[in-house]
């Protein structure tokens, strides 16, 4: 039996390279969903001490330079706060488009973002976003973008960061 590689139905992308994720540091890259159905966003953090938070917000546009960016609605995230202790994403409920990552000094968190191309404001030419984390003091983090789903071709043969 043979199995379908991660890269031969899905396409990984760079959001934000490991840094503080603070003001702009922590604005991630657009990427166009026009060929793709979903996009994960898949964010580590690694906590030091005296840790603040940071606010992890998403934005859409029309095009991957930030064209008539605008805030995208979502209601839910995956959480592990605690990943040295357990492998285990918990659904967790986002209030006002915005959660605040764990500021518990030395641990290690993932947190997980799942849209549909859908989700934007297709009807008024929306199809590109990108991941924004504001604040963050004393972590180090990096987000990676998982879409899936493209519509027209093998996923290694499209490109997500030009329109």
């Amino acid at each position: 039996m043979q199995s379908l590689r991660l890269l031969d139905s899905d396409k990984v992308v760079m959001g934000c390279p490991p840094a503080a994720l603070a003001t702009t540091a922590g604005d991630g890259d657009y990427i166009s969903l026009k060929n793709f159905d979903r996009v994960a966003f898949l964010i580590a953090v690694d906590n030091a001490t005296t840790v603040t938070g940071g606010a992890v917000t998403l934005k859409q546009a029309t095009l991957v330079d930030g064209t008539g960016e605008k805030a995208l609605a979502f209601t839910k995230m995956w959480a592990n706060e605690d990943a040295a202790a357990s492998d285990t994403l918990v659904e967790t409920a986002v209030t006002s488009n915005t959660f605040t990552t764990d500021t518990t000094d030395a641990k290690n968190l993932i947190y997980v973002i799942e849209i549909q191309a859908a989700d934007l404001d297709v009807s008024n030419g929306f199809d590109c976003v990108r991941i924004d984390v504001a604040s963050m003091a004393n972590a180090v983090g990096s987000v990676l973008y998982l879409l899936r789903s493209s519509r027209y071709a093998p996923p290694l043969a499209i490109s997500a960061i030009t329109d």
